[in-house]
């Protein structure tokens, strides 16, 4: 076992270290070796309830602090996380399997919520006006609105925690973390820096657990608990939505996506090619984010094709660890043979394989980079998140066409368009049924926007100055004097 994912193992409860009521332990694997790299503690109900205590009290004086002097302590916490970046790019890679490269692009992406939050937590501005017909005074403030519950997903281990917590602290608010089974790690290593912070005991907790549903919901039934953030599928999130309503919790979800890449027939096909890798194996296309579906004008779709396909094809797979690979493993066993599935499926159904689509012999969870073409609307990757390195292409001649193909999902996250022609391309943007577009980029992840989707991609919006006010009430109060 690797010893530098040994030490923080426990649940972090209050500000201290314990091992958990039952004891259980559940195996953390390292995706490339396949190798056991930690045994963590699994959280109980027990647990839950001596978190909720810890946040209970924590959460008065946390809150009647100033505004400035929460964000000083989220500007030390940007402070320490980025002088430790490859400390946590390491554990990041190990846990999750993602390359190097990747794992300190989501560090230094993470800690920038911490920075972010630090600026938005004096920014909490409210209103004083004169009600025009009675002339009472209307007194607008925002306030924390209690205990939030947090739930990541495996594939940022870091930056979706981060992002949850940065804006919960900047409101007011203590929070509770249920990070992933596969990559809990990450996130007990975040709570020293925390506390080096200057983080209060009991304002944040985490509870990993192999027994996620139950213990969630507990938490999520608790009158104390006011705010539900989620990141994750869509189904869990729909199950949460259900939890959260009995209590008529104030939810932040963000769900799946299935994102369209559209490339116009006057797109510079360079850049798109370009644009293209980052939106599709950024986070080795284990991203809500990741480019799903490829729709390419059929006069540059060859073109395209035999480029996105070159730079696919230089792409380096192997441990994640070693600085000259570009593409690391998949998360698990069940994903790895899910990727496999679609494009076995996609084949069967008559796309054509241009590169990859073949298992690698060996240990690890492992996939090659995999171009398809000519890929029909019946393959199962058009019509769910294929997340892994897998691009379905296919082509397109009328933009009506392409934007009725787009939309045509239950899911609305980020689309991403290609073209030189900017006045077509915003009119193609503003038709788009989606939360966030890329125009000419193949990232939109940004701690100053308002990150979150349409339809059965989620509720709220995390990040920019929206994210921050999902921790917070309204108070309107009509006075005369």
């Amino acid at each position: 076992m690797d010893q530098a994912v040994q030490q923080f193992t426990d649940l972090y409860i209050g500000g201290a270290w314990r091992p958990g009521a039952s004891g259980d332990r559940f195996e953390v694997l390292n995706p490339a070796t396949e190798d056991v790299l930690a045994h963590v503690a699994s959280a109980e109900i027990e647990d839950a309830d001596a978190a909720l205590d810890a946040a209970d009290k924590a959460f008065a004086e946390w809150a009647g602090r100033t505004p400035r002097q929460r964000s000083e302590v989220l500007r030390k916490a940007w402070e320490l996380m980025t002088a430790r970046l490859d400390e946590f790019a390491r554990l990041i890679t190990l846990e999750n399997g993602k390359a190097g490269t990747d794992a300190r692009g989501e560090a230094t992406y993470a800690a920038e919520f911490f920075r972010w939050f630090a600026e938005e937590a004096v920014r909490a501005d409210g209103l004083i006006t004169h009600a025009p017909a009675s002339g009472a005074r209307i007194i607008v403030q925002h306030k924390p609105a209690g205990i939030a519950v947090l739930v990541t997903p495996w594939n940022y281990p870091a930056a979706m925690g981060t992002r949850k917590i940065a804006p919960a602290l900047a409101a007011g608010c203590p929070v509770i973390i249920k990070p992933a089974s596969e990559t809990p790690l990450t996130m007990l290593a975040l709570m020293p820096l925390l506390e080096e912070a200057g983080v209060p005991k009991g304002l944040v907790n985490v509870l990993p657990s192999r027994h996620s549903g139950k213990l969630v919901d507990h938490l999520l039934h608790d009158p104390r608990v006011r705010v539900v953030s989620f990141t994750g599928s869509t189904g869990v999130g729909r199950k949460l939505l259900h939890s959260a309503a009995d209590q008529v919790l104030k939810p932040a979800m963000e769900l799946g996506g299935n994102a369209p890449l559209i490339v116009f027939d006057d797109a510079d096909i360079d850049a798109a090619v370009e644009g293209a890798m980052l939106a599709k194996m950024r986070n080795l296309g284990e991203a809500c984010t990741a480019a799903n579906r490829f729709y390419v004008h059929e006069k540059v779709a060859d073109a395209f094709a035999e480029k996105f396909t070159a730079a696919m094809a230089k792409l380096k797979v192997g441990d994640g660890l070693d600085p000259d690979v570009d593409v690391g493993p998949l998360v698990n066993r069940d994903t790895q043979e899910k990727v496999a599935a679609f494009v076995a499926d996609a084949i069967e159904k008559g796309a054509k394989l241009k590169l990859g689509g073949e298992l690698p012999a060996g240990r690890g969870f492992f996939y090659p980079p995999t171009v398809l073409t000519d890929v029909p609307e019946t393959a199962d990757c058009v019509h769910d998140e294929i997340f892994g390195p897998v691009a379905a292409i296919q082509t397109f001649t009328d933009t009506d066409d392409v934007v009725r193909r787009a939309n045509d999902t239950e899911y609305g996250l980020v689309a991403y368009v290609f073209t030189e022609n900017m006045k077509r391309g915003l009119q193609v943007c503003e038709r788009l049924d989606y939360g966030m577009v890329g125009l000419n980029r193949g990232l939109v992840s940004d701690p100053a926007a308002p990150f979150g989707g349409t339809k059965q991609s989620g509720l709220g919006r995390e990040g920019g100055h929206e994210g921050m006010l999902e921790f917070m009430e309204t108070q309107y109060i009509s006075a005369t004097w």
